[in-house]
């Protein structure tokens, strides 16, 4: 009898995810892998893209942004989504979207093609993203193992979109849609061992769902990101109307957090930004983010189009800024019980502005040995305070809003990997295009495709050639450097501001 009821508990206890933890954590922290590194990974690659597909200089931040921005705002809810359905069918749905939208990136036609297919990657990395967090917390039911595993989610997530350019600069030299195709074999291997080893989760369809809110906070930020673009660039509507859909956005985001407090089960925690720690938190993920990827796409320009390297040339000249970055958050976990929440965040954030300010002495010269000394103190600032960033979120926040908190942490990182593109990418154009003055013996066809972009003028003075293709291809480097300075000096602002806002809201510890 005890043999007979025995064998039963055995296939029981294989059966538990808990014994498959670790395994699981592999598969969650690769899943999410993917997700972050899809977020910069063709920061290397916009010359091969320019020269292919021959995207404007709107279109071209639509291509690079418009992952990061459909993320965001579908990352809470794809997280409510989840507690209600399931959250292992939606991460395999999300895996089988994923792998559609990164072929149909691969083999793009047109600018427009592409900014679809992204849209659609975005998507299925928010359907994938919130369930890596939430499963992590289901099967690790030791506080100890889950404090490790929460920790390499967190470095995997912060890590992953200082490696992007590396491995976009990698496929690249290859061809430009094998940054998106690589995606496929990978999540071919992914998708089986998701469906054997994730635990299913019970869906709580008692939980209430408010489709008002979910519509308020995508269209917002869509709206908000969409009328800041078209206000630096107009391409697409007149000035009046940018500014109109930029406010049309801020007001429905303001009916979204107005809306919120009278939900029995409210979208996002509103509540918890009246903590002044837990809000200065989120600045510093936002504004850290924020820094790190935007800065990445200008730099990674800078070195391929005005210093000349080759895609693998340039990832490996960033190379410096991602074992920093992973250095960053090995030391910040040490620093961080030494000095305090205040004093890391603080100075992560300061580091990385005194870093960026030998950029501005820059001309189209190189650089070899400072501008290896500016992305080690980059990546090494920004990882320091992302952590010390999360820790006061986390701390600020009770047990009971943990999960809330978690995705309010989630959706600052993806929001400020959009804006970062959005608003410098932004700024670069409005100073580089008029900074570019004509050039004889280019057609004024040509000289409206070289203000686009730096990436577009090297494309337009390849095709006319000789004197007149290189005199453009110099007056577009140095109103690009120019423009660059532009971008480092509101980078600069705004971490030193937040730096000493840092220090004056935080309390010591």
């Amino acid at each position: 009898m005890t043999v007979t009821q025995a064998a039963p508990l055995v296939r029981t206890a294989d059966r538990d995810p808990r014994h498959h933890r670790w395994h699981i954590l592999v598969l969650l922290c690769l899943s999410l892998l993917l997700i972050t590194v899809d977020a910069t990974v063709l920061h290397i690659a916009v010359p091969a893209l320019t020269a292919a597909l021959e995207p404007s200089a709107v279109q071209l931040l639509w291509i690079i942004d418009i992952y990061s921005l459909v993320v965001a705002p579908l990352l809470i809810m794809f997280g409510a989504l989840g507690d209600r359905y399931g959250r292992k069918r939606l991460v395999l749905w999300g895996f089988v979207l994923f792998g559609l939208a990164s072929a149909g990136a691969a083999f793009a036609p047109t600018p427009l093609t592409l900014i679809l297919a992204r849209a659609l990657l975005g998507v299925g990395g928010a359907m994938i993203m919130p369930a890596t967090l939430s499963l992590i917390r289901q099967v690790f039911t030791d506080r100890r193992e889950r404090a490790v595993a929460l920790g390499v989610w967190s470095a995997v997530a912060a890590a992953g979109a200082a490696v992007g350019p590396l491995v976009g600069g990698v496929l690249v030299g290859w061809w430009w849609g094998a940054v998106f195709l690589v995606n496929v074999p990978i999540l071919l291997v992914l998708l089986p061992a998701a469906r054997r080893l994730l635990p299913e989760s019970r869906g709580r369809r008692d939980r209430p769902w408010d489709a008002a809110s979910a519509v308020l906070s995508v269209a917002g930020i869509l709206a908000v990101a969409f009328g800041l673009k078209e206000a630096g660039s107009g391409s697409l509507m007149p000035l009046w109307a940018s500014i109109a859909t930029f406010l049309g956005g801020v007001a429905l985001l303001v009916l979204f957090v107005r809306r919120q407090p009278r939900l029995r089960t409210p979208f996002l925690q509103i509540g918890l930004f009246r903590r002044r720690e837990f809000t200065t938190g989120v600045v510093g993920v936002l504004l850290g983010v924020f820094a790190l990827v935007g800065l990445q796409l200008m730099l990674a320009q800078y070195l391929q189009l005005v210093l000349g390297d080759s895609p693998v040339r340039a990832a490996l000249r960033m190379l410096p800024l991602v074992v920093s970055a992973i250095v960053g958050g090995l030391a910040a976990a040490h620093i961080l019980p030494r000095i305090g929440m205040r004093a890391t965040m603080s100075g992560g954030l300061g580091l990385v502005a005194l870093a960026l300010t030998p950029t501005l002495t820059w001309g189209v010269e190189g650089h070899p040995v400072m501008l290896a000394v500016c992305f080690v103190g980059i990546g090494f600032g920004v990882q320091v305070a992302l952590l010390a960033a999360s820790d006061t979120i986390m701390s600020a926040a009770p047990e009971s809003q943990a999960g809330g908190a978690a995705a309010i942490e989630e959706t600052a990182y993806e929001l400020g990997a959009g804006l970062g593109v959005a608003v410098l990418g932004t700024i670069t154009t409005i100073v580089y295009a008029p900074g570019l003055p004509a050039v004889p013996g280019v057609p004024a066809g040509g000289m409206d495709q070289a203000r686009q972009s730096l990436a577009a003028a090297a494309h337009v003075a390849d095709e006319v050639g000789g004197g007149a293709g290189g005199a453009l291809l110099d007056a577009a480097r140095w109103a690009f450097v120019n423009a660059l300075h532009t971008t480092v000096v509101v980078s600069v602002v705004l971490l030193g501001l937040t730096a000493v806002a840092v220090a004056v809201l935080l309390s010591r510890d």
